[in-house]
Protein backbone atom coordinates (compact mmCIF):
# COMPACT_ATOMS: atom_id res chain seq x y z
CA UNK A 1 0.00 0.00 0.00
CA UNK A 2 0.77 3.77 -0.55
CA UNK A 3 1.01 6.01 1.98
CA UNK A 4 0.47 9.63 1.65
CA UNK A 5 2.97 12.17 3.74
CA UNK A 6 1.50 15.38 5.33
CA UNK A 7 2.53 18.33 3.99
CA UNK A 8 3.51 19.85 6.94
CA UNK A 9 6.65 19.69 9.02
CA UNK A 10 5.83 18.83 12.44
CA UNK A 11 7.12 18.90 16.21
CA UNK A 12 7.73 14.68 16.95
CA UNK A 13 5.16 14.31 19.23
CA UNK A 14 5.86 12.04 23.00
CA UNK A 15 3.40 9.57 23.61
CA UNK A 16 2.66 6.95 25.84
CA UNK A 17 5.53 4.40 24.26
CA UNK A 18 6.44 1.39 26.66
CA UNK A 19 9.82 1.59 28.38
CA UNK A 20 12.77 -0.72 27.45
CA UNK A 21 10.43 -2.81 24.85
CA UNK A 22 11.49 -0.35 21.48
CA UNK A 23 13.41 -2.35 18.78
CA UNK A 24 15.50 -1.17 15.62
CA UNK A 25 15.71 -2.90 11.82
CA UNK A 26 18.00 -1.89 9.27
CA UNK A 27 19.55 -2.80 5.36
CA UNK A 28 23.29 -2.76 4.43
CA UNK A 29 24.74 0.68 6.18
CA UNK A 30 21.29 0.82 8.28
CA UNK A 31 21.71 -2.93 9.70
CA UNK A 32 25.12 -2.07 10.60
CA UNK A 33 24.03 0.59 12.76
CA UNK A 34 21.44 -1.08 13.48
CA UNK A 35 24.19 -3.57 15.69
CA UNK A 36 25.86 -0.18 16.81
CA UNK A 37 22.55 1.46 18.16
CA UNK A 38 21.27 -1.77 19.54
CA UNK A 39 25.38 -1.95 21.60
CA UNK A 40 25.45 1.50 22.67
CA UNK A 41 21.71 1.71 24.12
CA UNK A 42 20.85 -1.69 25.06
CA UNK A 43 19.06 -0.78 27.98
CA UNK A 44 16.72 0.58 26.01
CA UNK A 45 16.14 -1.80 22.99
CA UNK A 46 14.52 -5.63 23.19
CA UNK A 47 15.70 -6.58 19.82
CA UNK A 48 16.76 -6.04 16.09
CA UNK A 49 16.78 -7.46 12.26
CA UNK A 50 19.64 -7.20 10.98
CA UNK A 51 19.29 -7.11 7.17
CA UNK A 52 22.78 -7.85 5.55
CA UNK A 53 24.74 -6.64 8.10
CA UNK A 54 28.04 -7.55 10.07
CA UNK A 55 29.16 -7.07 13.62
CA UNK A 56 30.23 -4.05 15.57
CA UNK A 57 33.11 -2.29 15.01
CA UNK A 58 33.26 -4.20 11.92
CA UNK A 59 35.47 -1.80 10.12
CA UNK A 60 38.15 -1.67 13.06
CA UNK A 61 39.30 -5.09 11.97
CA UNK A 62 42.80 -4.37 10.14
CA UNK A 63 44.07 -1.42 11.59
CA UNK A 64 47.29 -2.29 9.36
CA UNK A 65 45.38 -2.07 6.00
CA UNK A 66 46.78 1.79 5.31
CA UNK A 67 49.23 3.91 6.97
CA UNK A 68 46.35 6.63 7.85
CA UNK A 69 43.54 5.03 10.35
CA UNK A 70 40.54 6.27 8.22
CA UNK A 71 41.85 5.20 5.10
CA UNK A 72 41.86 1.76 6.61
CA UNK A 73 38.54 1.55 8.16
CA UNK A 74 37.28 2.63 4.33
CA UNK A 75 39.41 -0.68 3.77
CA UNK A 76 38.33 -3.15 5.74
CA UNK A 77 34.88 -1.93 5.72
CA UNK A 78 34.81 -2.90 2.05
CA UNK A 79 36.78 -6.21 1.99
CA UNK A 80 36.57 -7.22 5.14
CA UNK A 81 32.84 -6.54 6.46
CA UNK A 82 31.39 -6.50 3.22
CA UNK A 83 33.12 -8.87 0.53
CA UNK A 84 36.11 -10.70 1.56
CA UNK A 85 37.39 -13.42 -0.50
CA UNK A 86 36.82 -15.95 1.70
CA UNK A 87 35.23 -16.87 5.44
CA UNK A 88 38.61 -16.78 6.80
CA UNK A 89 39.46 -13.48 5.48
CA UNK A 90 36.05 -12.03 6.96
CA UNK A 91 35.40 -10.10 10.36
CA UNK A 92 36.53 -12.24 13.37
CA UNK A 93 33.19 -12.50 15.57
CA UNK A 94 35.18 -13.70 18.70
CA UNK A 95 37.70 -10.41 18.57
CA UNK A 96 34.75 -7.91 17.88
CA UNK A 97 32.71 -9.53 20.89
CA UNK A 98 35.77 -9.01 23.19
CA UNK A 99 36.08 -5.77 21.30
CA UNK A 100 32.44 -4.92 22.50
CA UNK A 101 32.92 -6.29 26.14
CA UNK A 102 36.10 -3.63 26.64
CA UNK A 103 34.12 -1.07 24.49
CA UNK A 104 31.04 -1.22 27.58
CA UNK A 105 33.80 -1.66 30.53
CA UNK A 106 34.86 1.84 29.46
CA UNK A 107 31.86 2.95 29.46
CA UNK A 108 30.88 4.31 25.90
CA UNK A 109 28.24 1.82 24.89
CA UNK A 110 25.31 0.06 27.65
CA UNK A 111 26.71 -2.62 29.70
CA UNK A 112 26.31 -6.07 27.13
CA UNK A 113 24.53 -8.09 29.90
CA UNK A 114 21.77 -6.44 28.45
CA UNK A 115 21.69 -8.21 25.64
CA UNK A 116 21.07 -11.75 26.95
CA UNK A 117 17.24 -11.51 26.79
CA UNK A 118 16.95 -9.31 23.26
CA UNK A 119 15.97 -11.02 19.99
CA UNK A 120 17.95 -11.19 17.10
CA UNK A 121 16.53 -11.33 13.43
CA UNK A 122 19.61 -11.74 10.58
CA UNK A 123 18.72 -12.41 7.15
CA UNK A 124 20.88 -12.69 4.07
CA UNK A 125 19.87 -13.54 0.48
CA UNK A 126 22.06 -16.20 -1.15
CA UNK A 127 22.75 -13.62 -4.24
CA UNK A 128 23.53 -11.09 -2.39
CA UNK A 129 26.69 -9.91 -3.87
CA UNK A 130 27.04 -6.39 -1.90
CA UNK A 131 27.59 -8.06 1.78
CA UNK A 132 28.18 -11.43 1.50
CA UNK A 133 26.32 -14.35 3.75
CA UNK A 134 29.45 -15.13 5.56
CA UNK A 135 29.30 -11.80 6.87
CA UNK A 136 25.88 -12.00 8.35
CA UNK A 137 26.94 -15.15 9.43
CA UNK A 138 29.99 -13.51 11.51
CA UNK A 139 27.01 -11.22 13.00
CA UNK A 140 25.20 -14.38 14.34
CA UNK A 141 28.25 -15.87 15.74
CA UNK A 142 29.07 -12.02 17.25
CA UNK A 143 25.83 -12.06 19.15
CA UNK A 144 25.67 -15.87 20.46
CA UNK A 145 29.47 -14.96 22.46
CA UNK A 146 27.49 -12.50 24.21
CA UNK A 147 24.63 -14.43 25.18
CA UNK A 148 22.11 -13.73 22.35
CA UNK A 149 19.52 -16.87 23.11
CA UNK A 150 16.40 -15.98 20.76
CA UNK A 151 18.03 -15.96 17.63
CA UNK A 152 16.70 -16.29 14.28
CA UNK A 153 19.43 -16.29 10.60
CA UNK A 154 16.84 -16.85 7.66
CA UNK A 155 19.69 -17.88 4.99
CA UNK A 156 17.70 -19.59 2.60
CA UNK A 157 15.65 -16.66 0.36
CA UNK A 158 17.40 -16.48 -3.23
CA UNK A 159 17.37 -12.34 -3.02
CA UNK A 160 19.91 -9.81 -3.85
CA UNK A 161 21.07 -7.12 -1.75
CA UNK A 162 17.36 -5.71 -0.55
CA UNK A 163 14.37 -5.78 1.77
CA UNK A 164 12.04 -8.46 0.11
CA UNK A 165 8.47 -7.15 -0.47
CA UNK A 166 5.65 -8.51 -1.72
CA UNK A 167 4.99 -5.60 -4.18
CA UNK A 168 4.75 -6.50 -7.77
CA UNK A 169 6.24 -2.93 -8.98
CA UNK A 170 9.26 -4.19 -7.38
CA UNK A 171 12.57 -5.16 -8.73
CA UNK A 172 13.23 -8.43 -9.24
CA UNK A 173 14.72 -10.97 -6.23
CA UNK A 174 17.73 -11.86 -6.99
CA UNK A 175 19.14 -7.86 -8.01
CA UNK A 176 21.48 -6.19 -6.21
CA UNK A 177 20.91 -2.86 -7.36
CA UNK A 178 18.93 0.19 -6.16
CA UNK A 179 16.75 1.07 -4.59
CA UNK A 180 17.15 -2.51 -3.47
CA UNK A 181 13.57 -3.12 -2.50
CA UNK A 182 12.77 -6.73 -4.49
CA UNK A 183 9.78 -8.91 -4.71
CA UNK A 184 9.63 -12.27 -3.16
CA UNK A 185 6.82 -14.29 -1.31
CA UNK A 186 6.14 -11.76 1.93
CA UNK A 187 6.89 -9.00 3.33
CA UNK A 188 10.40 -8.98 5.37
CA UNK A 189 9.29 -6.21 7.68
CA UNK A 190 6.36 -8.31 8.36
CA UNK A 191 8.71 -11.70 9.78
CA UNK A 192 11.22 -9.18 11.80
CA UNK A 193 8.42 -7.77 13.43
CA UNK A 194 6.79 -11.05 14.54
CA UNK A 195 9.89 -12.39 15.78
CA UNK A 196 10.73 -9.68 17.53
CA UNK A 197 7.18 -9.41 19.79
CA UNK A 198 5.08 -12.31 20.51
CA UNK A 199 1.35 -11.83 18.98
CA UNK A 200 1.14 -9.53 16.65
CA UNK A 201 -2.00 -9.07 14.96
CA UNK A 202 -2.34 -9.16 11.25
CA UNK A 203 -1.45 -6.40 9.46
CA UNK A 204 -4.43 -3.72 8.63
CA UNK A 205 -5.52 -3.91 5.51
CA UNK A 206 -6.83 -0.40 5.72
CA UNK A 207 -4.65 1.52 8.07
CA UNK A 208 -5.60 4.11 9.86
CA UNK A 209 -2.87 6.23 11.08
CA UNK A 210 -0.80 8.76 9.27
CA UNK A 211 2.80 9.43 8.43
CA UNK A 212 4.65 12.86 9.76
CA UNK A 213 7.53 14.82 8.44
CA UNK A 214 9.71 16.78 11.29
CA UNK A 215 12.48 18.29 10.96
CA UNK A 216 15.45 16.08 12.11
CA UNK A 217 17.95 18.97 12.79
CA UNK A 218 17.51 19.35 16.19
CA UNK A 219 18.48 15.94 16.89
CA UNK A 220 21.81 16.50 15.48
CA UNK A 221 22.22 20.06 16.65
CA UNK A 222 22.40 20.86 12.45
CA UNK A 223 26.14 20.03 11.98
CA UNK A 224 26.82 18.84 8.65
CA UNK A 225 29.52 16.22 9.62
CA UNK A 226 26.06 14.22 10.46
CA UNK A 227 25.28 13.71 6.83
CA UNK A 228 21.35 13.39 8.29
CA UNK A 229 18.51 14.97 6.54
CA UNK A 230 16.69 17.96 7.04
CA UNK A 231 13.83 15.81 7.63
CA UNK A 232 12.96 12.51 9.10
CA UNK A 233 10.04 10.47 9.51
CA UNK A 234 7.46 8.61 12.15
CA UNK A 235 4.03 6.59 11.25
CA UNK A 236 1.55 7.11 13.75
CA UNK A 237 -1.00 4.82 14.86
CA UNK A 238 -4.36 6.41 15.25
CA UNK A 239 -5.05 4.39 18.53
CA UNK A 240 -1.77 5.96 19.39
CA UNK A 241 -1.53 9.28 18.86
CA UNK A 242 -5.30 9.99 19.01
CA UNK A 243 -6.01 7.68 21.55
CA UNK A 244 -3.39 7.80 24.04
CA UNK A 245 -3.22 3.75 23.93
CA UNK A 246 0.03 2.22 25.08
CA UNK A 247 3.05 1.94 22.23
CA UNK A 248 5.92 0.66 21.33
CA UNK A 249 8.64 2.07 18.99
CA UNK A 250 10.48 0.52 16.32
CA UNK A 251 13.39 2.09 14.68
CA UNK A 252 13.52 1.51 11.10
CA UNK A 253 17.17 2.44 9.34
CA UNK A 254 17.45 2.37 5.54
CA UNK A 255 20.67 1.29 3.30
CA UNK A 256 23.04 3.26 1.04
CA UNK A 257 20.88 5.17 -1.49
CA UNK A 258 17.64 4.51 -0.16
CA UNK A 259 17.05 8.45 1.79
CA UNK A 260 14.61 10.45 0.63
CA UNK A 261 16.63 13.19 -0.51
CA UNK A 262 19.44 10.86 -2.31
CA UNK A 263 21.20 12.35 -4.76
CA UNK A 264 23.93 10.56 -7.14
CA UNK A 265 26.90 12.72 -7.05
CA UNK A 266 29.21 12.79 -10.25
CA UNK A 267 32.63 14.46 -10.07
CA UNK A 268 32.10 16.24 -7.04
CA UNK A 269 28.56 17.63 -7.68
CA UNK A 270 25.46 16.97 -6.91
CA UNK A 271 23.80 15.76 -9.80
CA UNK A 272 20.62 17.03 -9.55
CA UNK A 273 18.76 16.76 -13.16
CA UNK A 274 19.21 13.19 -12.26
CA UNK A 275 18.03 13.06 -9.44
CA UNK A 276 16.00 9.16 -8.64
CA UNK A 277 12.74 9.07 -7.68
CA UNK A 278 12.01 6.14 -5.16
CA UNK A 279 13.01 8.37 -2.34
CA UNK A 280 10.26 7.35 -0.13
CA UNK A 281 9.38 4.23 -0.85
CA UNK A 282 11.54 2.93 1.98
CA UNK A 283 8.84 4.77 4.46
CA UNK A 284 5.66 3.66 2.58
CA UNK A 285 5.97 0.43 0.42
CA UNK A 286 8.14 -1.98 2.52
CA UNK A 287 5.48 -2.80 4.94
CA UNK A 288 6.00 -2.07 8.13
CA UNK A 289 3.19 0.26 8.40
CA UNK A 290 0.75 -1.77 7.82
CA UNK A 291 1.93 -4.53 10.79
CA UNK A 292 2.55 -1.62 12.80
CA UNK A 293 -1.09 -0.09 12.34
CA UNK A 294 -2.37 -2.95 13.69
CA UNK A 295 -0.25 -3.35 16.83
CA UNK A 296 -0.08 -0.27 18.18
CA UNK A 297 3.67 0.69 17.16
CA UNK A 298 5.38 3.84 15.89
CA UNK A 299 8.00 3.52 13.23
CA UNK A 300 10.54 6.05 13.38
CA UNK A 301 12.47 6.74 10.18
CA UNK A 302 15.51 8.45 10.33
CA UNK A 303 17.26 9.84 7.28
CA UNK A 304 20.66 10.01 6.33
CA UNK A 305 22.10 12.37 3.15
CA UNK A 306 24.86 11.84 1.00
CA UNK A 307 27.61 14.21 1.43
CA UNK A 308 30.88 14.57 -1.16
CA UNK A 309 32.49 17.61 0.51
CA UNK A 310 34.17 17.26 3.97
CA UNK A 311 32.13 14.35 5.20
CA UNK A 312 33.11 11.28 2.44
CA UNK A 313 29.59 10.41 2.16
CA UNK A 314 28.09 10.18 -1.27
CA UNK A 315 25.51 7.14 -1.51
CA UNK A 316 24.08 8.54 2.00
CA UNK A 317 25.20 5.82 4.35
CA UNK A 318 24.92 5.29 7.86
CA UNK A 319 28.08 5.89 9.71
CA UNK A 320 29.73 2.65 10.42
CA UNK A 321 33.50 3.16 9.68
CA UNK A 322 33.93 6.26 10.84
CA UNK A 323 33.58 9.21 8.73
CA UNK A 324 31.33 11.48 11.30
CA UNK A 325 34.06 11.35 13.59
CA UNK A 326 35.88 14.75 14.95
CA UNK A 327 39.13 12.56 15.10
CA UNK A 328 39.97 10.01 12.54
CA UNK A 329 42.33 8.83 14.62
CA UNK A 330 40.24 7.42 17.36
CA UNK A 331 36.90 7.26 15.91
CA UNK A 332 33.56 7.38 17.70
CA UNK A 333 30.95 6.43 15.51
CA UNK A 334 30.06 3.56 17.44
CA UNK A 335 29.40 4.82 20.87
CA UNK A 336 27.13 6.25 22.95
CA UNK A 337 28.56 9.96 22.28
CA UNK A 338 28.14 9.23 18.35
CA UNK A 339 26.84 12.24 16.35
CA UNK A 340 24.29 9.62 14.29
CA UNK A 341 23.53 7.75 17.44
CA UNK A 342 22.96 10.25 19.67
CA UNK A 343 20.47 12.28 17.25
CA UNK A 344 18.60 8.86 16.97
CA UNK A 345 18.26 8.15 20.61
CA UNK A 346 17.00 11.45 20.99
CA UNK A 347 13.80 11.07 18.93
CA UNK A 348 13.43 8.18 20.60
CA UNK A 349 13.45 9.90 24.13
CA UNK A 350 11.13 12.72 22.69
CA UNK A 351 8.65 9.93 21.41
CA UNK A 352 8.33 8.40 25.28
CA UNK A 353 10.67 5.73 24.72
Amino acid sequence: MQFGISPKVEKLGRYAVLKGQSSISGLSSGAFMTVQLHLAHSASFSGVGVIAGGPFRCAESFRGAAPLAEDAYVQSAEYICMSPLTAAAGPDANRLADLARSTAQAGKIDPVANLKDDRVFLFSGTQDSVVHSTVVKCTELFYRQLGVNTLTFDDTVAAGHCIVTDNPEDSMLALNQPPYINRGDGMLSHKILRHLYDGLEDPSERPTGRIVRFDQREFFDNEARASMSEFGYAYLPRAVELEGKPARVHIVLHGCKQGYGFVNFVNGREDVLNQVSYGNRYITTTGYNEIADSNNIIVLYPQATGSDGSVQNPDGCWDWWGYTSPDPQAPDYYSRDAIQIRAIHRMLTQLGG
